[in-house]
């Protein structure tokens, strides 16, 4: 029978077989992690307080992936005449999703909290699909046997609201929470815009418990790398991007759209100085909801900045 234009295997394409991250291979059993990165999905959005969907965010962030699943090759950046992702020095599984329990915030959280103690207790950098902002919560907290954390936030909204409607675990809540955390030592939030979903009190909450505040146009003003002289050096971060720091011209989809956002090149020059500059132990992307996007523009970008993000992490931990 003729093979059809290969010599052996399969050609494995982004538009047949199995979808995950980046068409890498599945681990079910998470007591057989062995990976430089472990991604894995957090499909919970009850803690969104206006449109819902972000459910769906892992998924189509997985299929919008696959458009990057480079093969054998890895990702050759002529800008940076670096190969990234080079398979005979990266591992990288996708573990799935973290069991969600409808209606049980408290229940999904904890296991979402499981799945990343999984992934740190065999030594891979955590990368969460989200979801809505909440799941960040279950993220920092299973940290809590780590080396202490700094947490860079690159978002249009603070999340810094202490309770609300007697809500303390939905989407306006998690950098407060990280806050609150002993090895916590500070937070960067990066992007912050406009009608925020914290009221001003909450800003002078956050700046009293550690936090640097910079807007979109405070970081164009000074420079990326001003921005990142505002960050400690040397320290571990624990990266999060919410998927609506971007601009809506280009990441439409999502439940809380801000304009006035960032463009792609200016969040990865960030991520990768940010590389550069300390380790980066755990990162998460939240708020994609591609029901509101029919292009699917906006899971591609947040398969795309995973990508470079990872290739990065990486990159600059060997260097």
């Amino acid at each position: 029978m003729a093979k059809h234009g290969y010599d052996s295997g399969r050609l494995n394409l982004p538009f047949v077989g199995i979808c995950t991250f980046g068409k890498y291979p599945y681990i079910e059993d998470w007591d057989q992690i062995d990976a430089d990165v472990a991604v894995m999905g957090a499909p919970f959005d009850f803690g969104t307080q206006w449109r819902s969907g972000t459910r769906m965010g892992p998924r189509a962030i997985r299929e919008a992936s696959t458009l990057f699943s480079f093969g054998h090759a890895g990702a050759y950046d002529f800008e940076d005449d670096v190969t990234y992702l080079d398979p005979a020095k990266v591992t990288i599984v996708d573990i799935g999703d973290a069991d969600i329990v409808h209606t049980d915030t408290i229940q999904s959280h904890a296991n979402i909290e499981h799945g990343v103690r999984k992934m740190l207790q065999a030594g891979a950098l955590p990368v969460v699909l989200g979801g809505d902002h909440s799941i960040n919560i279950p993220c920092i907290n299973a940290f809590d046997d780590q080396e202490p954390i700094h947490v860079v936030q690159i978002d249009a909204h603070l999340d810094f609201v202490d309770e609300r409607h007697g809500v303390r675990y939905g989407h306006g809540n998690p950098m407060r929470r990280a806050a609150e955390k002993p090895y916590v030592t500070g937070l960067s939030q990066i992007g912050i815009r406009n009608v925020s979903s914290t009221a001003k009190d909450g800003y002078e909450d956050a700046r009293s418990m550690g936090s640097d505040i910079q807007s979109v146009r405070h970081v164009r003003k000074m420079g990326i790398e001003a921005m990142l002289k505002r960050i400690p050096e040397g320290a571990r971060y624990y990266l999060t991007v919410d998927i609506d720091a971007f601009d809506p011209s280009i990441a439409p989809g999502t439940g809380t759209p801000s304009h006035g956002g960032f463009m792609y090149y200016e969040v990865l020059e960030l991520i990768d100085g940010l590389a550069q500059r300390g380790e980066i132990v755990g990162m998460d992307l939240v708020e994609v909801a591609p029901d509101y996007d029919p292009t699917g523009s906006t899971s591609i970008l947040a398969a795309q900045l995973l990508m470079n993000s990872i290739g990065r992490i990486l990159h600059h931990r060997d260097v």
